[in-house]
Protein backbone atom coordinates (compact mmCIF):
# COMPACT_ATOMS: atom_id res chain seq x y z
CA UNK A 1 0.00 0.00 0.00
CA UNK A 2 3.12 2.25 0.86
CA UNK A 3 4.54 1.51 -2.60
CA UNK A 4 0.69 2.43 -4.36
CA UNK A 5 0.93 5.89 -2.30
CA UNK A 6 4.09 6.95 -2.92
CA UNK A 7 3.39 6.04 -6.98
CA UNK A 8 0.59 7.99 -6.69
CA UNK A 9 2.32 11.16 -4.81
CA UNK A 10 5.37 11.19 -7.57
CA UNK A 11 2.96 10.97 -10.31
CA UNK A 12 1.38 14.13 -8.56
CA UNK A 13 4.69 15.62 -8.27
CA UNK A 14 5.46 14.74 -11.81
CA UNK A 15 2.34 16.74 -13.23
CA UNK A 16 2.90 19.50 -11.57
CA UNK A 17 6.46 20.08 -12.50
CA UNK A 18 5.04 19.65 -15.93
CA UNK A 19 2.47 21.83 -15.21
CA UNK A 20 5.15 24.15 -14.46
CA UNK A 21 7.15 23.27 -17.32
CA UNK A 22 3.83 24.14 -20.03
CA UNK A 23 3.01 27.63 -18.01
CA UNK A 24 5.94 29.15 -18.48
CA UNK A 25 6.10 28.40 -21.57
CA UNK A 26 2.95 30.27 -22.32
CA UNK A 27 4.71 32.75 -20.26
CA UNK A 28 7.74 32.88 -22.87
CA UNK A 29 4.97 33.23 -25.88
CA UNK A 30 3.55 36.16 -24.38
CA UNK A 31 6.09 38.65 -22.69
CA UNK A 32 3.25 41.30 -22.03
CA UNK A 33 2.67 38.99 -18.34
CA UNK A 34 6.54 39.45 -17.37
CA UNK A 35 6.71 41.43 -14.86
CA UNK A 36 10.19 43.16 -14.40
CA UNK A 37 12.07 44.34 -17.49
CA UNK A 38 15.24 43.03 -19.12
CA UNK A 39 18.50 44.49 -17.70
CA UNK A 40 20.02 46.79 -19.23
CA UNK A 41 23.00 46.76 -20.92
CA UNK A 42 26.43 48.26 -18.30
CA UNK A 43 28.30 51.51 -19.70
CA UNK A 44 32.16 50.20 -20.12
CA UNK A 45 34.73 49.99 -17.72
CA UNK A 46 37.76 51.86 -17.42
CA UNK A 47 39.77 48.51 -15.87
CA UNK A 48 40.37 45.29 -17.98
CA UNK A 49 37.46 43.15 -18.76
CA UNK A 50 38.66 40.24 -17.13
CA UNK A 51 36.28 38.81 -14.00
CA UNK A 52 36.95 39.59 -10.73
CA UNK A 53 37.18 35.84 -9.40
CA UNK A 54 37.97 36.79 -5.72
CA UNK A 55 35.37 39.83 -4.97
CA UNK A 56 33.02 38.23 -2.61
CA UNK A 57 29.99 39.60 -4.56
CA UNK A 58 30.76 38.53 -7.68
CA UNK A 59 28.14 36.72 -9.23
CA UNK A 60 25.54 37.36 -7.09
CA UNK A 61 24.98 41.22 -7.47
CA UNK A 62 23.15 41.93 -10.76
CA UNK A 63 25.03 42.03 -13.71
CA UNK A 64 27.89 40.93 -12.87
CA UNK A 65 28.38 37.70 -14.64
CA UNK A 66 29.76 37.32 -18.03
CA UNK A 67 26.49 34.84 -19.77
CA UNK A 68 29.36 31.97 -20.59
CA UNK A 69 29.18 31.46 -16.59
CA UNK A 70 25.44 31.11 -16.19
CA UNK A 71 26.25 27.03 -16.42
CA UNK A 72 28.50 26.55 -13.90
CA UNK A 73 27.24 29.00 -11.33
CA UNK A 74 23.70 27.05 -11.93
CA UNK A 75 25.43 23.90 -12.09
CA UNK A 76 26.34 25.14 -8.11
CA UNK A 77 23.00 26.32 -7.46
CA UNK A 78 21.01 22.80 -8.36
CA UNK A 79 23.87 20.08 -6.88
CA UNK A 80 21.59 19.49 -4.05
CA UNK A 81 17.88 18.99 -6.02
CA UNK A 82 16.44 15.73 -7.03
CA UNK A 83 15.03 17.55 -10.12
CA UNK A 84 18.18 18.87 -11.76
CA UNK A 85 16.78 19.36 -15.06
CA UNK A 86 14.18 21.65 -14.01
CA UNK A 87 16.49 23.27 -12.00
CA UNK A 88 18.98 23.93 -14.23
CA UNK A 89 16.87 25.01 -17.01
CA UNK A 90 15.05 27.74 -14.91
CA UNK A 91 18.72 28.39 -13.07
CA UNK A 92 20.33 29.07 -16.85
CA UNK A 93 17.26 31.06 -18.10
CA UNK A 94 16.97 33.38 -15.00
CA UNK A 95 21.13 33.91 -15.44
CA UNK A 96 21.08 34.78 -19.29
CA UNK A 97 18.31 37.72 -17.87
CA UNK A 98 19.58 38.87 -15.19
CA UNK A 99 23.68 37.90 -15.19
CA UNK A 100 23.81 36.79 -11.96
CA UNK A 101 22.94 33.68 -9.69
CA UNK A 102 22.33 33.88 -5.54
CA UNK A 103 25.44 32.30 -3.89
CA UNK A 104 24.45 28.57 -2.62
CA UNK A 105 22.10 26.24 -3.43
CA UNK A 106 19.37 27.66 -1.89
CA UNK A 107 17.66 31.11 -0.65
CA UNK A 108 19.62 34.04 -0.38
CA UNK A 109 17.79 35.72 -3.83
CA UNK A 110 17.58 39.27 -2.33
CA UNK A 111 21.59 39.84 -3.52
CA UNK A 112 19.83 39.67 -7.15
CA UNK A 113 16.36 40.98 -7.48
CA UNK A 114 16.15 40.32 -10.96
CA UNK A 115 16.60 36.51 -10.25
CA UNK A 116 14.25 37.63 -7.46
CA UNK A 117 11.43 39.51 -8.87
CA UNK A 118 10.74 37.29 -11.93
CA UNK A 119 7.32 35.50 -11.54
CA UNK A 120 4.79 32.75 -13.16
CA UNK A 121 1.81 33.99 -14.77
CA UNK A 122 0.70 32.57 -11.46
CA UNK A 123 2.48 34.43 -8.78
CA UNK A 124 5.14 31.78 -8.05
CA UNK A 125 9.04 32.60 -8.09
CA UNK A 126 10.17 31.99 -11.80
CA UNK A 127 13.85 31.42 -10.63
CA UNK A 128 15.39 28.55 -8.51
Amino acid sequence: MLSKMATNLNTIFLSIVMLHLVLSAQTEMHPKHLESPAPQPHPPQSQPQTPHHNSSQYGTTEGSLQPQECGPRCGDRCSNTKYKKPCLFFCNKCCAKCLCVPPGTYGNKQVCPCYNNWKTQLGGPKCP
